[in-house]
């Protein structure tokens, strides 16, 4: 992984921390690149009251934000209000709150789009502390993200206006809604510029709040699902709210798409993938849903891969494959929500009523 920094004016505080991590990339063997567009990583550090984006090139490249909090402890709740809208309005993957200058041996504290957080913790052993941060930062980094599309004008004529199945994500799409579980992450039209919209949305295929998605198999090789930023409550149109996504392309690494002729499509939720590697490795799961709730005694994905990504839906088919009956699987996505097997969708709400937390824990 090539890796570069970005640093604006009155940003030279964080020198320190630019050095440190410099050093432990190169140690593991990273190349170190003079100019930030020719990175794949690129860490952007800025003065805390000036948050400056690094406008990346293309959708592989991951930014890290970085900067400096108000000094002292911090818990959870302290960490995210302060630094969340940092994130945003720097257009970034991942940001590192730091609490103090380096004399002060501060805390790292990690947010991410969905509100996640964690934190490591300031250490007088420098090396400690870098490798710490380092072994937060590659695992995402390096991940890739799978929000490609193509599509291709050959569903069968008898799906054109849906079947039995779409009726029930219809269905599905009402119970979700009515969960009540809209997170808030990115609230772009809140904080970001009207430009910054347009260049996040063309990156990452945001289209507005989500609160989850939905998706129920076809036959061996075919599912559908719902698309991306719709409201999940009015699922209408195939090809356009609810979509069939008929395989994955590994070379493009892009969903593959089946819809009708005269439709405009949207695009399939950016969880796709995670749903086209558990449905072709378990053919007794009928129907998957994503959900941005919790349940007690699950087990969980280790790392806070962002949404879209075939590290997060490999971790989380890997617990699925793990559990007594995969068709009926509960996995926590970390500092996320949850992704739920089922034999159907009605079964699936059929066993998590009255059962769903709406707090997700982080960690």
């Amino acid at each position: 992984m090539d890796f570069s920094f970005a640093r604006h004016d009155g940003s030279q505080d964080l020198e320190w921390f630019v050095s440190g991590l410099r050093d432990v990339m190169i140690e593991r063997g990273h190349k170190y690149m003079e100019n930030p567009d020719d990175a794949s990583l690129v860490v952007n550090c800025f003065p805390r009251a000036n948050p400056r984006p690094f406008r990346r090139r293309g959708q592989a490249v991951f930014v890290v934000a970085v900067t400096e909090l108000e000094p002292g402890e911090k818990t959870i709740h302290q960490a995210i209000p302060e630094g969340y809208p940092l994130l945003v309005r720097s257009l970034a993957n991942l940001m590192i709150g730091l609490t103090g200058p380096a004399d002060a041996n501060p805390d790292a504290h990690f947010i991410t789009p969905e509100q996640g957080h964690y934190r490591v913790k300031g250490n007088a052993d420098r090396g400690a502390f870098f490798e710490g941060v380092y072994s937060r930062i590659e695992p995402l980094a390096t991940s890739r993200l799978i929000i490609d599309n193509r599509f291709d004008t050959d569903l069968p004529e008898p799906l054109w206006k849906g079947d039995e199945i779409t009726e029930s994500i219809r269905r599905a799409g009402k119970k979700l809604d009515a969960l009540n579980v809209l997170p808030a992450p990115f609230p772009i039209e809140e904080i970001l510029s009207d430009r910054d919209r347009r260049h996040l949305k063309r990156l990452y295929g945001i289209g507005g709040l989500s609160y989850g998605n939905i998706s129920a198999r076809l036959d061996e090789e075919r599912f559908w699902m719902s698309a991306s930023g719709v409201d999940k409550s009015d699922l209408r149109e195939v090809g356009r709210d609810i979509l069939m996504v008929k395989g994955y392309d590994e070379e493009a690494q892009a969903m593959l798409l089946s819809v009708p002729p005269g439709v405009e499509p949207r695009r399939v939720s950016v969880d796709a993938i995670e749903h086209w590697l558990i449905y072709r490795e378990h053919p007794e799961v009928g129907a998957i849903l994503h959900v941005h709730a919790w349940m007690e005694g699950i087990p969980s994905t280790e790392f806070n891969y962002p949404c879209g990504t075939y590290e997060l839906g490999q971790a989380v088919a890997e617990i699925v494959r793990e559990q007594p009956d995969p068709a009926r699987a509960v996995v926590g996505l970390k500092n996320h929500g949850l992704t739920i097997t089922g034999e159907s969708l009605d079964a699936i709400f059929d066993r998590i009523e009255g059962k769903l937390l709406k707090v997700i824990p982080m960690s």
